[in-house]
C-alpha cells in the first residue's frame, strides 16, 4: 500500500515540474528531482525493509502465540486431569478451611506451602493489635503476592491460577479477602480488649473458687461436731457370733474419715468444674480443658463401656460357677455318706472318701477356672498372657518338693499304711498320728512332742504300725534279762511268766513264754514274751513289765547284775536291795528254789 502511494507521487512530480519551471531552470530541476527520486527510493526500500521485518515478527509472534495456546491448552488438560485425583494441602486455621494449594512454589511442596501460610496467619491473627487494612495485594512479574504490612503470607504462581481455572491476581485477591476475613475474626478472639476481659473473668472465677473452699471447710467444721453425735447416736457394735468387729468408738472413727473425705470430695467436685472452665476462658489453653475433662470422664466411661461389654462373659461365668458349686457340694455329700459308713462301696474303704473329695474338688476347680480364663477381660492380651506365664514359672520352680510331698500323701492315702489314731514308729519317732494332710504327717510322742514329718520322707522310711498290727495278731510286748549260771533257768521262767503275768494290758491268752536266748560266757540271756492288743499303752506296759520283773526277782532272792560277775564272789555282797538281801540267805533261797521245782 505505501510503495503504490510513494510510486503515484513521484510520478506527479515528474510530470508537473517542466510545465512550472523556466528552461534555465530545467537542469537544476533535473539535478532536483534526481536527488528527490534517489531519496524516495532509499525511503521505499527502507519502508519494505521495515514491512518484511514486521511480517517475520507478525509471523513468529503468531507461531508463539499459537504454541503458547497449545501449551497451555495441554497443560489445562492435564490439570483437569489431575485435579479429580490429586486432594490438595488445605490451608486450615481455627479449624476452617480456607483456601487450597495444589500446586508447587519453586522446591517447596503444597503442604509445606499451607503449614507455612497457616503459621503467618496465625501470627498475624494472634498480635494484639492490628489492623486487617493493611493486607493488601502486590502483583510482581513473576508471583502475586499477599502482603501484611511489610510481611508476606504468601505468594500465587500463575500454576495456581491454572489450577484453579483463574489468573494469578484475581486468585489472589480472593485469597487475601479470605485472609482479611479470617484475621478480623482472629483478632476479635485475641485482641488485646478480649485479652484483658480474658484475665478478669478469670480472676472473678479464681476469687469465687476460692471463697467457695473456704465456706466448703467452714460449713463442714461447724457442723461436724452435730453429725458425729448424730452419727454415734446411730451406731451399734457389729458382732459376728462371738466377735465383736467392730465397736462403736471404731465406728466412730472411721465415719469422721468419711466425713473429711466428703469434704475433700466436694472440694474436688468444685475444682473439675472451676479449673476445665478457668482454661477455656483463654484461647490457647481450650485444649486443656477438654484434656483435664477427658481425664476425670475417660476412666468412668472405659469403666462403663468395660463393664456393660463385659455382662455376657459374666453371666457365662456365673453359670460356670454355680454349676460347679453345686457339683462339688454333691460329692463333699457322697464322701460324707461313705466316710460315716452309711454308703458302701466294694474296695472304697471309708477313711479314702475325705482325700478323694479334695483331689476332686481341686480337679474341679482347676477345670472351672479353665473354662473361665476365656472368658475373663484381655485374658487374650500379651501382657494379661505374660504375666500368666510368669506366675506359673514361678510357681513351678518354687514348689517342686510341695508337688512332691502332694504326690506322696496321695499315694500314702491309697496305700494305707496308718491312719490318724495309729500308733506307728518312724525311724526313731514312736507316737501317735493326731493329723495327715497331703503335705505332712504330725505324730504325738509318748512325751507330747508334735513331730512333724513331710510326707515324701515317710514314703522313704520304713514304718512300723503298731495300731494294726495289736488289733489284727497282737503285738508281742519282749524284754531281755541276764542272768548266772548259778541261777537254774525253771526259777528264771517261773518269775518272768509271773511277772508278766501280773502286768496290766497284757493278755492271759495266749500266755506269756519265755525264751532262752543266749548262752554267754558269763551269764545266761533270757527274754519274756507276751501280747497285747493296746498299742497306745506299749510304754507305760513296758514300764510295769519291767518294774513287776524288778520285784519278782527281788523277791526271789536272784540278783540281776553285770554278766561279767563270776559265780563265787569272794566276799562281794548281794546286788539287791538290802530288805531283800537281809531277809533271806543265798542257801535258803537254793532251798526254796529246789523246794519250787
Amino acid at each position: 500500500m505505501n510503495r503504490k502511494l510513494f510510486t503515484f507521487l513521484l510520478c506527479f512530480l515528474c510530470a508537473s515540474l517542466p510545465t512550472l519551471a523556466e528552461p534555465d531552470e530545467m537542469d537544476s530541476l533535473a539535478h532536483q528531482q534526481d536527488s528527490l527520486v534517489q531519496a524516495l527510493r532509499h525511503q521505499i526500500q527502507e519502508m519494505e525493509l521495515q514491512r518484511i521485518f514486521m511480517q517475520r515478527e507478525l509471523e513468529r509472534s503468531g507461531r508463539n502465540a499459537r504454541e503458547d495456546s497449545l501449551a497451555k491448552a495441554a497443560t489445562r488438560r492435564r490439570v483437569d486431569s489431575l485435579r479429580r485425583i490429586t486432594p490438595g494441602a488445605p490451608v486450615i486455621v481455627d479449624n476452617d478451611t480456607l483456601f487450597i494449594f495444589y500446586a508447587r512454589k519453586g522446591g517447596m511442596l503444597p503442604a509445606a506451602r499451607a503449614q507455612q501460610t497457616r503459621e503467618n496467619i496465625e501470627r498475624v491473627g494472634h498480635r494484639l493489635t492490628f489492623s486487617t487494612d493493611s493486607i493488601y495485594v502486590y502483583d510482581g512479574e513473576i508471583v502475586t503476592d499477599v502482603m501484611a504490612g511489610d510481611e508476606v503470607l504468601l505468594s500465587v504462581t500463575d500454576m495456581d491460577g491454572l489450577w484453579q481455572d483463574r489468573t494469578r491476581q484475581s486468585l489472589a485477591q480472593e485469597y487475601a479477602n479470605a485472609i482479611q476475613k479470617k484475621v478480623d475474626e482472629l483478632h476479635r478472639e485475641f485482641g488485646l480488649q478480649k485479652r484483658l476481659r480474658n484475665v478478669l473473668l478469670a480472676l472473678l472465677l479464681l476469687a469465687v473458687q476460692v471463697l467457695l473452699i473456704r465456706y466448703t471447710n467452714r460449713l463442714f467444721l461447724r457442723y461436724k461436731p452435730r453429725a458425729m453425735r448424730r452419727l454415734l447416736g446411730w451406731l451399734k457394735p457389729i458382732v459376728i457370733k462371738d466377735y465383736e468387729v467392730l465397736n462403736v468408738h471404731r465406728q466412730g472413727i472411721a465415719g469422721m474419715a468419711l466425713y473429711r473425705a466428703a469434704r475433700y470430695l466436694i472440694i474436688m467436685l468444685q475444682l473439675l468444674v472451676s479449673v476445665p472452665l478457668l482454661f477455656s476462658i483463654f484461647p490457647e489453653t481450650k485444649t486443656v480443658t477438654y484434656t483435664l475433662l477427658g481425664y476425670a470422664w475417660n476412666p468412668f466411661r472405659d469403666i462403663l463401656v468395660a463393664v456393660v461389654g463385659f455382662l455376657p462373659s459374666l453371666f457365662k461365668i456365673v453359670v460356670i460357677y454355680l454349676c460347679f458349686r453345686y457339683l462339688v457340694r454333691g460329692l463333699r455329700y457322697l464322701a460324707s455318706e461313705i466316710e460315716n459308713g452309711n454308703l458302701r462301696i466294694s474296695g472304697f474303704y471309708p477313711d479314702w472318701a475325705r482325700p478323694t473329695f479334695f483331689i476332686l474338688r481341686v480337679l474341679l476347680y482347676s477345670l472351672m477356672f479353665v473354662m473361665m480364663w476365656p472368658l475373663l477381660p484381655n485374658s487374650d492380651s500379651q501382657v494379661f498372657q505374660g504375666v500368666s506365664v510368669f506366675i506359673g514359672l514361678v510357681v513351678s520352680l518354687g514348689s517342686t518338693s510341695i508337688i512332691g510331698n502332694i504326690m506322696a500323701g496321695m499315694v500314702m492315702t491309697y496305700m494305707r499304711p496308718f491312719r490318724v489314731g495309729d500308733y506307728i514308729q518312724v525311724g526313731d519317732t514312736a507316737g501317735e498320728v493326731i493329723e495327715k494332710t497331703l503335705l505332712v504327717t504330725r505324730i504325738r510322742t509318748r512325751k507330747n512332742e508334735i513331730v512333724t514329718i513331710q510326707n515324701s520322707s515317710l514314703m522313704g522310711s520304713q514304718t512300723s504300725n503298731y495300731t494294726v498290727a495289736a488289733q489284727t495278731y497282737g503285738i508281742i510286748v519282749h524284754t531281755k534279762v541276764t542272768i548266772g549260771y548259778d541261777v537254774p533257768w525253771q526259777l528264771v521262767k517261773n518269775i518272768m511268766e509271773g511277772a508278766a503275768a501280773d502286768t496290766p494290758g497284757l493278755k492271759k491268752n495266749p500266755k506269756p513264754f519265755m525264751m532262752t536266748t543266749a548262752l554267754n560266757d558269763f551269764y545266761v540271756e533270757y527274754e519274756i514274751n507276751a501280747y497285747t492288743s493296746d498299742a497306745a499303752r506299749l510304754p507305760r506296759i513296758y514300764c510295769d513289765l519291767h518294774q513287776n520283773l524288778l520285784q519278782r526277782f527281788f523277791e526271789a532272792g536272784v540278783e540281776i547284775m553285770s554278766p561279767h560277775i563270776y559265780a563265787r564272789r569272794d566276799g562281794i555282797d548281794l546286788q539287791m536291795p538290802k530288805e531283800f538281801a537281809e531277809a533271806q540267805t543265798p542257801q535258803e533261797k537254793d532251798a526254796d528254789a529246789e523246794k519250787g521245782n
